[in-house]
């Protein structure tokens, strides 16, 4: 490499204090000991945000799924070394037939020591954290510290990871931190330590052997120049993983399932062109406020190509939007394709550019803040409610304790999470011929009509339910 630098490159990198890739550090110069500590500390403080969001919003009740509920039953399951049965989706249900996500039982001998739902929330908020160290040290090696934090404080409030956070527990919440450290990795050009940071995604959910073949891709595009061999080789995973993602759909959780897989329909539909406006703003939110669309100049974006796709060709509007956890995978291939593109366009010849890349970071982490105080779910962190328990609540929960452990309950979205860690908890009307002891809905609009009683004695005509109490809107009955 020549010596030589114009003035206005010099400029520019010592101004900047920007490293590059490989940089060649004299051997005089002492290594920074504490380099370690602002990865950790950025993922520290986020750990904090997610736990309380998502363990205040247990506190208050206010759910919107049966999610947790769900994964709480598998989970429940693998922790007692039994068939990880969710009860939820269909009496005797095994969740490997719905998705194939083993990698749940993880959190099985953690569950076991400290049993119930909050537990998985503790969890995933500690998953999300995780991610942000490999993102942050990523950032600070290639843009400096300055920037690199923050890129990854910005990747920490990333609207995506907090809509995670504030809908119930999810299996993505494994993936997240295994493509932050695999694309890091990229960066890094360890090949092998990426591909082997991937390969766990196959465990998670069932389309992401397709996200792990488009890292495959990227790792061979990458390598191809340097290392004739691992870009075969992950050529070679790429082929693997897209075949085990196809025997996954056609094999594998219809040998779980007792009527194949159930979300082909929700591929038929609107189809590509079906929902336009909401599509386009989605991919708008995916890539301007997280990197100014600078990410487009980076390959590691293909990472994303397949969540984007199967949601985008999807029938089912759900998919589309921004609301969910759906986004969260999306958030550190976005981060990480920024710091990869503006590593890329500080060294190019177009200085509109180089400045339009340099100023990203605090651009990104300015939009982030901005939606955190406002839009996202942590503009809650300014509520006084956030940290307390209503008293509706403390009275639904003196309520549901009547129920003796080991009933089999039948309950709607409010309550079961209240009653997953010790009792059977079915679906309130997908019983499917099982009969409860106990039945409990939320009937605070009188959606079951003034008398629940005779709701219960429609799903199950057969038998008798009576009253036993109502708290907050909260019903229960009690069978004779």
């Amino acid at each position: 490499m020549s010596s030589r630098r114009t003035a206005e490159e010099h400029e520019s990198v010592t101004s900047d204090a920007i490293a590059r890739p490989a940089p060649v550090v004299p051997a005089s110069a002492k290594p920074d000991r504490h380099a370690w500590a602002p990865p950790w500390l950025v993922a520290a403080g986020m750990f904090l945000v997610y736990l309380i969001l998502s363990v205040g919003r247990f506190r208050r009740m206010d759910w919107a799924s049966w999610d947790l509920g769900i994964f709480e039953q598998a989970i429940r399951a693998y922790a007692h070394l039994q068939e990880p049965v969710a009860d939820l989706k269909g009496p005797g249900a095994n969740i490997l037939g719905d998705h194939f996500s083993p990698i749940i039982a993880l959190v099985a001998p953690v569950y076991r020591v400290f049993p119930g739902p909050v537990t998985l929330l503790v969890v995933q908020s500690a998953l999300f954290a995780l991610s942000a160290v490999p993102v942050t040290r990523a950032a600070v090696r290639f843009l400096g510290r300055a920037r690199g934090l923050a890129v990854g404080i910005a990747y920490g409030l990333s609207w995506g990871i907090q809509r995670a956070v504030e809908f119930d527990f999810h299996e993505i919440a494994f993936a997240v931190p295994l493509l932050a450290f695999a694309l890091e990795a990229v960066l890094a050009r360890r090949w092998r330590a990426a591909l082997l940071w991937g390969l766990p995604l196959v465990l998670v959910k069932e389309d992401l052997g397709f996200t792990l073949a488009a890292l495959a891709v990227v790792v061979a595009w990458r390598a191809r120049t340097t290392d004739r061999r691992t870009a075969l080789t992950a050529l070679g995973v790429a082929g693997a993983a897209c075949v085990f993602a196809v025997l996954v759909f056609t094999v594998l959780i219809p040998a779980f399932a007792t009527a194949g897989y159930g979300y082909w329909d929700k591929i038929d539909g609107a189809g590509p062109l079906g929902g336009i406006g909401t599509k386009l703003t989605t991919l708008a939110w995916v890539l301007i406020p997280t990197s100014g669309l600078l990410a487009l100049r980076s390959p590691l974006l293909l990472v994303a190509a397949p969540t984007l796709g199967w949601r985008f060709l999807s029938g089912d509007d759900h998919y589309w939007s921004t609301d969910w956890h759906y986004s969260a995978v999306l958030m550190p291939v976005v981060a990480l394709a920024l710091v990869d593109a503006i590593d890329t366009v500080r060294r190019g010849e177009r200085p509109w550019l180089r400045s339009y890349a340099l100023q990203l970071p605090a651009a990104v982490l300015a939009a982030a803040l901005a939606l955190s105080a406002t839009a996202m779910p942590t503009a809650k962190l300014a509520e006084a409610r956030t940290y307390e328990k209503p008293e509706r609540v403390t009275a639904i929960e003196r309520l549901l304790a009547r129920i003796p452990d080991g009933a089999t309950v039948e309950a709607d979205t409010t309550p079961l999470t209240r009653l997953t860690s010790r009792c059977r908890v079915l679906w309130i009307g997908g019983s499917k011929g099982v009969v409860p002891d106990w039945i409990t809905i939320d009937n605070s609009s009188k959606w079951a009509g003034e008398d629940p009683t005779g709701y219960a004695r429609q799903l199950h005509p057969d038998e008798r339910f009576t009253l036993v109490g109502e708290a907050a809107g909260i019903v229960l009955m009690q069978r004779q």
